[in-house]
């Protein structure tokens, strides 16, 4: 029975602590104490866990040890039996019979009878009762296995109250505070510690009822703990509504000014380097060829319509399929251009279900595809950079040697290579081109790995299939986000991986992030988690073709990886060890920028009043998706930071004041080297309105062109699209800039058939990016743009509703005003006739200029 119970205690303990304990022993220091305690924060996220989770095995031993005390005694009592019942004499005078055997008439005809069986009549009965000499000797023999279970079970109890106020730094208080506030630190903090006291008082009043053999001696004190439970209860509960309430921002100001240090440090927002944007609107010409990086990498093209485009376009064959688009950059003929990329990838469900066709045949995709975000075709469709089967690019700087795709994104089942049936490669017009797998990646299969992998994979053809050779190797946990989960569990990681092309392989990068629930006075970034502490501190890197697997640490100020480097020092490698082609497509993850812009959106005010009355609360900018209001996420750009020399890979978020549409700042995180992880925030001028996306939309809708064009285009049978509102500060200045897609009702691509831009009141609006800048700022503006004719004008003019209008627009408009005066004379309107022919005469003047 012991050793039965100590290895499923030891079990347990491996499974549930195997990796708090390499924490706790690996802790690395946060050189920050906490307010209340003053203990290093590493305590609290590195070694709590452990210490609170061997206490609870512990508990869980101890009713453990009961358990098998009780069972041995049961044997014990199985084999020797002691007297624990003794029996006596018992008379039962209530029966009815008693008066008839006594005698009813006096006298008793039984004589010797009655003697036998007792008097009174009735045959004798025995009862039994405890013995109490025997029991008394029993009780002596467990006294001491119990003594010692219940003093060490109350110990626990108190161990497991002190390590419970530790909770109170990282849970929601009754206040406003996140974490301990006035009522926690002088009632609930209070309450736990007289439980603390309490609980050894149990131990010592257990073991004294027991020698008194008194079981109300025993839970006096239990009894007491649960009464001090519950009036600190209702005490904390009192002290809030009479106490703290009446005076919360007094009460509380010490508490919420650590709330938002501390949370602050947890999400990394504590260096935030904050400028001041003017927002003049003073652009011109010159400003604009100044900042051709910036303006040539806005993007016009948008994920869903690039990832429509490329599967009908693309895929070549039915059983390929471009699962997302992802964005980065890459020098495309000496310029850094930010680029659309997808990974052409085998579609599992749309391959035959034969085993031989699944697992060795249609072993892997092929090749990507590679578009300039800014540039569209003429129809409207991404401009292609690499296209095709096999890989053909138009870039110099980007050559595709190793297109081959073995681990990636849908790679959900195992593959076997190297066997007598060869790959197939690629399609080759009519033909197919085949290939054998020259990689590094699988597990030979000698007969006991087919043996066990046809078990595992509940496949009799892996150990009878004749195509399976010595040579041949099983390939499993080709899926990167599985992939990589079963190699480091202990790490979060990005759902969304991205691949990317260096010396002519494909590799995949997914951000990992260390998290925790247990930093103090941290609240976490969302209702639906507990997590308040994040950071993006490793970059892991997976070859597609052989399914090689880095672990990056990109920031060796996180204490919890470099505590996951000790554990293990041979998994981690330094940031220098990543090679330098690889660094150039490192970036900052768009899901952490998210989460650190929601959080600052309340914690940039560091005024505990201010915060306290929420004066200051920002949201995220909001805008027009699609048809919808939809939340603005992080974008990425590459543009020329206001007060930087070059352009640079960056991503944003624009925010608004709470209940607001106007905007009043800009989050910026950057990517590119020597700044990587930089956060910058661009506030803006709160002495005058800022338009902000949602009252440019606002805008949009309401300028008679575009209105026309989308209504049109509705009444057709098409569907119109607005893409993302990109927020472009270039100079001291705010242009911004939203692409129009069309996608007509006989055919499933969108095109992108506007571009929309918008600065200091006025619209634009026409077919190319170029056009529009043509419009804004004169012609000649969008020339290196390469994207469309330049305008007739040399001034931007506008008409009543401040939009600008090019030559074109200002023929159009002339023609219709044309249009609607015929249509009134021939209905005898003549008042509407004669206005329509002021608005033609207004037009052709504006032709003259």
């Amino acid at each position: 029975i012991s050793l039965a119970f100590g290895v499923v205690l030891a079990i347990a303990a491996a499974n549930k602590l195997w990796f708090e304990f390499l924490q706790f022993t690996n802790s690395t220091d946060f050189n920050l104490l906490d307010p209340i305690f003053n203990k290093d924060v590493s305590f609290y996220i590195l070694k709590l866990d452990f210490i609170k989770g061997l206490n609870e095995m512990f508990i869980g031993a101890l009713i453990g040890f009961a358990i098998v005390i009780f069972v041995y005694y049961m044997l014990l009592l199985s084999l020797r039996r002691p007297q624990i019942f003794e029996e006596v004499p018992h008379y039962d005078e209530n029966e009815n019979n008693l008066h008839f055997i006594n005698g009813a008439g006096g006298g008793n005809p039984f004589g010797d009878f009655a003697k036998v069986f007792g008097q009174g009549g009735r045959p004798k009965k025995t009862k039994k009762q405890l013995d109490k000499g025997n029991m008394s000797e029993l009780l002596s023999l467990t006294s001491g296995h119990i003594k010692v279970l219940g003093v060490l079970f109350f110990l626990s109890m108190g161990l497991a109250f002190y390590l419970k106020q530790f909770d109170l730094l990282s849970t929601n208080s009754v206040g406003v505070v996140y974490g301990p506030g006035f009522t926690e630190i002088n009632i609930t903090l209070w309450v736990y510690r007289i439980l603390m006291a309490l609980s050894v008082a149990a131990a010592g009043g257990f073991v004294w009822g027991l020698q008194q053999r008194s079981i109300k001696k025993i839970l006096i004190i239990p009894a007491l703990m649960l009464a001090v439970s519950l009036l600190g209860a209702l005490g904390a509960t009192l002290v809030q509504s009479l106490v703290v309430s009446p005076d919360e921002l007094n009460k509380e100001a010490q508490y919420l000014d650590n709330n938002i240090n501390f949370t602050r440090n947890a999400y990394n927002l504590q260096d935030i380097t904050v400028q001041s944007f003017a927002a003049k609107n003073i652009l011109k010409k010159e400003d604009i060829l100044n900042n051709t990086e910036t303006i040539s990498n806005i993007r016009i093209n948008d994920y869903e319509p690039a990832e429509k485009f490329y599967n009908q376009t693309q895929s070549i064959r039915l059983y390929y399929k471009f699962f997302d688009v992802d964005v980065d950059r890459y020098m495309v003929n000496n310029e850094y251009t930010q680029t659309f990329l997808s990974a052409r990838e085998i579609d599992e469900s749309k391959t035959t279900e034969q085993w031989l066709t699944q697992h060795l045949k249609y072993t892997h995709g092929y090749g990507i595809t590679l578009s300039r975000v800014d540039k569209v075709t003429e129809s409207g469709q991404p401009d292609m950079l690499i296209d095709s089967i096999p890989p053909v690019s138009e870039v110099e700087e980007i050559q595709i040697t190793r297109p081959e795709i073995y681990f990636g994104e849908a790679t959900n089942s195992y593959i076997v290579v190297n066997t007598d049936e060869k790959e197939f490669d690629y399609p080759s017009g009519d033909n197919n081109v085949y290939t054998i797998y020259d990689g590094t990646a699988g597990i030979k299969l000698n007969f006991i790995n087919r043996l066990l992998f046809a078990i595992r994979e509940q496949s009799l053809k892996l150990l009878v299939s004749t195509n399976i050779n010595k040579d041949s190797k099983i390939v499993i946990n080709r899926k990167i986000n599985e992939r990589v989960e079963k190699i480091a569990p202990f790490l979060e990681y990005e759902q969304d991986p991205y691949i990317v092309t260096v010396d002519g392989k494909l590799y995949w990068f997914i951000d990992a992030y260390t998290t925790s629930n247990n930093y103090p006075y941290s609240e976490p970034y969302a209702e639906q988690t507990s997590i308040n502490y994040v950071r993006n501190s490793i970059k892991v890197v997976i070859d597609a073709y052989n399914g090689d697997v880095s672990y990056y640490i990109v920031d060796d100020k996180d204490p919890i990886a470099q505590t996951l480097a000790n554990i293990y020092p041979d998994l981690f490698k330094s940031y220098e060890e990543m090679p330098e082609s690889l660094r150039a497509h490192i970036r900052y993850p768009d899901t952490l920028l998210a989460i650190q812009s929601q959080v600052y959106a309340k914690y940039h005010m560091t005024d505990v009043n201010v915060f306290y009355q929420n004066e200051d609360g920002w949201s995220i900018a909001t805008e027009i998706y699609g048809t919808e209001e939809a939340l603005m996420t992080p974008k990425y750009y590459i543009m020329k930071l206001p007060g930087e020399e070059k352009a640079e890979f960056i991503s944003s978020v624009p925010y608004t004041p709470s209940g607001k549409y106007n905007m009043t700042a800009l989050f910026v995180a950057r990517s590119d080297a020597p700044n990587y992880g930089d956060l910058i925030l661009y506030q803006l001028p709160k002495d005058r309105i800022i338009y902000g996306p949602r009252q440019i939309e606002a805008q949009i809708n309401q300028h008679t062109e575009i209105a026309q064009d989308f209504t049109l285009w509705s009444s057709a049978g098409s569907i119109y699209s607005r893409g993302n509102m990109f927020i472009i500060p270039i100079e001291d200045s705010i242009m911004y800039v939203e692409p129009i897609y069309l996608e007509s009702a006989n055919s499933s691509l969108p095109e992108v058939k506007r571009v929309i831009v918008y600065y200091n009141e006025r619209i634009a609006y026409a077919a190319t990016l170029a056009a529009a800048l043509d419009q804004m700022f004169g012609s000649g503006t969008g020339d290196f743009l390469q994207g469309g004719p330049p305008s007739d004008t040399s001034v931007p003019i506008t008409d009543s509703e401040n939009s600008v209008l090019d030559f074109n627009t200002i023929i159009l408009k002339a023609n219709e005003a044309y249009n609607n005066a015929i249509k009134a004379q021939q209905n005898g309107n003549w008042a509407s006739y004669g206005e329509y022919l002021n608005e033609l005469g207004k037009y052709l003047k504006l032709l003259e200029q």
